[in-house]
C-alpha cells in the first residue's frame, strides 16, 4: 500500500541574503513524504530564485503529476522532470529503498560573510582542514581581492573557495587576481566561474595562475566532464542539476578525469542539507562539501543539522502547510 503526502514550507531567512539581483526574504519549497510497506522516504523540492530554471508553481505541478503516477504503481523517468523535482523525488525514493547512507559528511567550507572578528573566530575554531567559501563578483573586483587576500594573510592555514557566478569581465577578474599576493594564490582552491563565459574563465586561469571550477557550466545541456588545464573541480548543486542518479554520474565522470566533485547547497532547509551531506559522504567522502548555508535561515525543518542550535519546525509548524492530493 503506497501513500504520499505533500507539504509546502516558508522559512524566514536572515536579512541581507542577496541572490544575484534580488534580496531573499524567505525560503520556500515543498516536502514530499512517501510511505510503502512501513518504509518512509522524505524529499525536499526547493527551486532557488534567480538560479533555478523553474519556479515553485511549476515544481508543485510536476510533483503532483509524478505522485499521482507513483500512487497508481507507474514508473516514470525522473530525468524528464525539472531539476528540483527530480532531485527531491529521487531522494525520497532513495530513502524509501534504503539506498542513501545514514552517515553524513558534515565538514564545512565556512561561508565567509558578516563580522570579520566573528568569522576569524569561527575559522580558527575549525579542527583539521580549514576551508572558507566567499561570494565575489557582487561588488568591485578590487574590493573582493583585498578582502580575500586579507583573509588568507590573517589565517595562514586557510584555503579559500570563491564563487563569482560569472559576474566578472576578464578585465575585472584580472584586477581581482592582482590584489592577491603571489604567496597566497596557491591557497585559493578554485574560483567558480569567474567570468561571463567559460572561454574567458579559461583565459583568466591561464593569466592569473588561479585554478577554476565549473558550476553553471555543469548545468548546460551539452556539458562533458573533461580534464583540461587549470580546471580542478566541478561543483554539483543537486537542486539545480537533477536526480541523484544524474549527480552520481557526474561525480563518477569527474573522478575518472582526475577532477574533484564538490557537493554544494542551493540554500535548502536542514532536511535537504542532511541529505546532501549523506550524498557527499557516500560518493565524495574525501572532499569537503559546500553546505554551510543553514545559518542563513531562522529555523531548521524536520531534521536537525549536526551541531546547529536553531529551533526545529515540524509538520505542525505555522511555516508548513499540507497540500491535499
Amino acid at each position: 500500500m503506497r501513500k504520499a503526502q505533500l507539504y509546502r514550507y516558508q522559512i524566514p531567512v536572515e536579512t541581507g541574503v542577496i541572490l544575484r539581483h534580488r534580496r531573499l526574504k524567505q525560503r520556500e519549497g515543498l516536502i514530499v513524504k512517501l510511505t510503502e510497506e512501513n518504509q518512509v522516504g522524505w524529499g525536499e523540492i526547493a527551486p532557488l530564485p534567480e538560479f533555478s530554471q523553474e519556479d515553485l508553481s511549476l515544481a508543485q505541478q510536476q510533483t503532483e503529476q509524478w505522485l499521482a503516477k507513483w500512487l497508481a504503481g507507474q514508473q516514470d523517468n525522473l530525468d524528464s522532470y525539472v531539476p528540483s523535482v527530480a532531485f527531491g523525488l529521487s531522494c525520497a525514493l532513495a530513502e524509501l529503498n534504503g539506498e542513501l547512507t545514514e552517515q553524513g559528511n558534515y565538514r564545512a567550507a565556512v561561508l565567509c560573510y558578516g563580522d570579520p572578528d566573528e568569522l576569524y573566530a569561527e575559522l580558527n575554531a575549525l579542527e583539521g582542514e580549514k576551508i572558507g567559501k566567499m561570494k565575489v563578483g557582487l561588488y568591485e573586483a578590487n574590493r573582493d581581492g583585498l578582502i580575500a587576500n586579507m583573509l588568507l594573510k590573517a589565517l595562514p592555514d586557510l584555503q579559500l573557495r570563491l564563487d563569482a557566478n560569472r559576474g566578472w569581465t576578464l578585465e575585472k577578474a584580472v584586477k581581482f587576481a592582482e590584489k592577491i599576493a603571489n604567496e597566497n594564490k596557491s591557497r585559493i582552491q578554485f574560483i567558480e566561474e569567474p567570468c561571463k563565459t567559460p572561454e574567458l574563465s579559461r583565459q583568466f586561469a591561464q593569466v592569473s595562475g588561479i585554478e577554476i571550477a565549473w558550476d553553471e557550466t555543469v548545468r548546460e545541456p551539452n556539458f562533458v566532464v573533461k580534464n583540461e588545464p587549470n580546471v580542478t573541480a566541478i561543483v554539483i548543486k543537486p537542486t539545480l542539476v537533477g536526480s541523484l542518479q544524474k549527480c552520481i554520474r557526474l561525480i563518477e565522470q569527474a573522478h575518472q578525469q582526475g577532477l574533484s566533485a564538490v557537493i554544494s547547497s542551493s540554500i535548502e532547509s536542514s532536511l535537504g542539507l542532511t541529505q546532501l551531506a549523506r550524498l557527499a559522504q557516500q560518493y565524495t567522502p574525501e572532499t569537503t562539501p559546500g553546505l554551510d548555508t543553514l545559518d542563513l535561515m531562522q529555523y531548521q525543518l524536520i531534521r536537525p543539522w549536526k551541531h546547529s542550535i536553531l529551533p526545529i519546525s515540524d509538520l505542525d509548524s505555522p511555516f508548513v502547510q499540507e497540500i491535499m492530493l
